[in-house]
């Protein structure tokens, strides 16, 4: 039996040079889908442009807490419009500064734009700099969908794959898998599917350890495992809004490649889609 991995770009929505990258990997059918960041001013034309993958592909709301502009404004979670660093918002939400419904209601916004544009729920979600594995993030997802039906409860994006021997992302691995602790189980427990273990971390600092992360995925990822990317093309909005530059072209490359799809077929992989 061949296994299924989802290979899910993260990201769409940041800038059009993202879009532009994601939308070719669609279209040549090289990843699952996408998880869509609904809080930036083009979010409508950058949502009529995915439309036509609806039901071709898995497309997922990618929760923003951090870095990027609120949309509901200032709040204790976005004292001045702006959401805080993954530090700051570790802190706050530790220290109890930031307000539950603060934060709540920025997930709501999140949400409602991405279900206008869609007419549905998100087939999955996950979280930028994973915060959907935040305490207050797993009450909000409980609160808006275990009560739905299982039809339309979105499936969730897991905790990490420690890797079987030492390498240079383990530290990293290992502080994401502490900050997930008990997510999928409780999740679980809650009647929603997981999609994991996740796969795809690696210090993006170093673009060519991409290739490296990416062939230990698909060489050894169980069936349902999820590997995320970030693959895109830099121009002027994004230098604006993210520092993930270098590694997102390699990335683009990589997928778009000859190699790619020969590494999938040499380890009996299938890209898992919205139905498998």
């Amino acid at each position: 039996m061949r296994r299924r991995v989802w290979v899910i770009a993260d990201d769409y929505g940041l800038a059009p040079g993202v879009n532009e990258g994601i939308l070719a990997l669609l279209e040549a059918g090289r990843i699952s889908g996408t998880s869509c960041m609904t809080g930036f001013p083009a979010w409508s034309s950058d949502a009529a442009e995915l439309k036509p993958y609806l039901n071709r592909a898995a497309i997922g709301l990618h929760l923003t807490l951090t870095d990027q502009p609120a949309l509901t404004g200032g709040s204790t979670l976005a004292p001045a419009g702006s959401l805080p660093s993954f530090a700051k918002l570790v802190a706050a939400s530790s220290l109890g500064t930031v307000e539950r419904r603060h934060v709540h209601a920025e997930l709501d916004a999140q949400l409602g734009r991405f279900s206008a544009a869609f007419g549905k729920h998100p087939d999955f979600i996950d979280g930028h700099q994973h915060v959907h594995f935040l305490p207050v993030v797993r009450d909000w997802l409980r609160a808006t969908f275990a009560s739905g039906s299982e039809e339309s409860r979105p499936r969730l994006r897991g905790s990490p794959s420690m890797p079987a021997k030492a390498d240079m992302a383990a530290a990293k691995i290992a502080t994401i898998a502490a900050f997930a602790l008990g997510f999928d189980a409780a999740m679980r427990k809650s009647g929603f599917e997981i999609m994991g273990p996740l796969f795809g971390i690696y210090d993006w600092r170093k673009p060519a350890d991409f290739e490296a992360a990416l062939e230990r995925a698909v060489a050894g990822a169980p069936d349902g495992s999820l590997f995320m990317c970030h693959p895109g093309k830099i121009d002027a909005v994004l230098r604006e809004r993210d520092p993930m530059l270098g590694a997102r072209p390699f990335e683009l490359r990589t997928l778009l490649s000859d190699g790619y799809a020969a590494l999938l077929s040499r380890n009996g992989v299938r890209l898992s889609g919205i139905n498998a």
